[in-house]
């Protein structure tokens, strides 16, 4: 058994570990538009009906989040099976939006082998934060786990997204130190992708998430045609406090950002994944719960600039909306997410 073999070996090995591999196939359709929310597994894991709430809004998509370690899990129980008949029943979609590098090359490994994971700026290798992009044996860790994932996390879509780790630091090893954490992160995507539509879907496409420190368009990289821009401005929403966001103005430094996005990524197929009804960020992360501080002005807005620039995909963090939330604020406060599907709807 030479290198690769044993390096594909022990990541199917580590997932089974991990709760074993199941493939659900699913009814996969190409989104024309997406009308989405991610939640939480705990949020889908009570008595709060996603799915029957979604179809209420006119969304086409509800995505899991946070990672493997609890999508997987929840997606192989019986809970994860009701969720997936109930969204069939709707005609909504499923994806998985998962933070999810530190599964993909799990931490243990850096006993074995410390040149898969970065290097810091002090010329150590450390598994802190993401991987060493440079390494051909991590890259197949990865694409190997990824792959793995997915049947076990299968997206009705043929939509995929792996995340680096948030605000994460990039590798400075003499191979990798001149890449951008953008450049360095389409090199991992390249590779995820390209596994995904060998051995999952042959359609398969993979999100490159543009999100604090991979804002900047990758230039000395050139992203695998499979890969779609995913643009997540949680920023915009910190710099001020989330009740005074910055705006989406033309002329502003985030569409900025955007448009030199969409020099490299086509519009066609990028998605905006938005804040606008994120419970957990206006709760900072931590409960007591914090009511949505809905703005549904700004919000139509903030998706006409999208809209201006051929964004037809969108969708927003809506996490910590559980029954926790329903019983802190009343059915009521759920009117924001059926008011969301209707702008999206107009």
């Amino acid at each position: 058994m030479n290198r690769r073999d044993f390096l594909r070996h022990a990541a199917a090995a580590m997932a089974a570990a991990a709760g074993g591999c199941i493939t659900a196939e699913g009814t996969r359709k190409e989104a024309e538009t997406t009308r989405g929310v991610v939640v939480s597994a705990r949020d889908l894991s009570g008595a709060f009906d996603w799915p029957r709430l979604a179809h209420e809004a006119g969304l086409t998509t509800v995505a899991t989040h946070i990672g493997p370690r609890d999508v997987m899990p929840f997606m192989m129980s019986g809970r994860g099976a009701r969720f997936l008949d109930a969204c069939a029943h709707y005609g909504i979609q499923v994806e998985h939006e998962l933070h999810a590098i530190d599964w993909l090359l799990p931490r243990t490994m850096f006993a074995t082998d410390p040149s898969f994971f970065r290097m810091n700026a002090k010329g150590e290798r450390t598994p802190d934060s993401n991987c060493c992009p440079s390494n051909p044996f991590a890259l197949e860790v990865i694409a190997c786990r990824a792959v793995e994932a997915a049947r076990v996390c299968r997206s009705t879509t043929g939509r995929y997204f792996y995340w680096m780790t948030d605000n994460g630091e990039k590798c400075n090893c003499p191979k990798c130190k001149p890449l951008s954490g953008a450049e360095q992160a389409v090199i991992v995507e390249n590779a995820i992708v390209r596994a995904l539509r060998v051995e999952v879907d042959p359609n398969a496409t993979l999100a490159h998430l543009a999100y604090q420190f991979t804002m900047d368009p990758p230039q000395l990289v050139k992203p695998d045609p499979n890969l779609f821009l995913e643009f997540a401005p949680i920023e915009r929403w910190q710099a001020k406090g989330v009740q005074r966001r910055e705006p989406l103005a033309e002329g502003g430094p985030w569409l900025a950002k955007l448009d030199r996005l969409l020099t490299v990524f086509p519009a066609a197929t990028a998605q905006a994944l938005e804040y606008w009804l994120d419970a957990s960020l206006f709760s900072k992360w931590r409960k007591p719960l914090a009511r949505i501080p809905w703005d549904a002005a700004k919000t139509r807005d903030e998706i006409a600039a999208y809209r201006k620039r051929g964004i037809r995909h969108f969708t927003t963090f809506a996490v910590y909306v559980d029954d926790d939330y329903v019983n802190a604020f009343g059915p009521a406060a759920l009117d924001c997410i059926r008011e969301y599907g209707q702008l999206l709807r107009t």
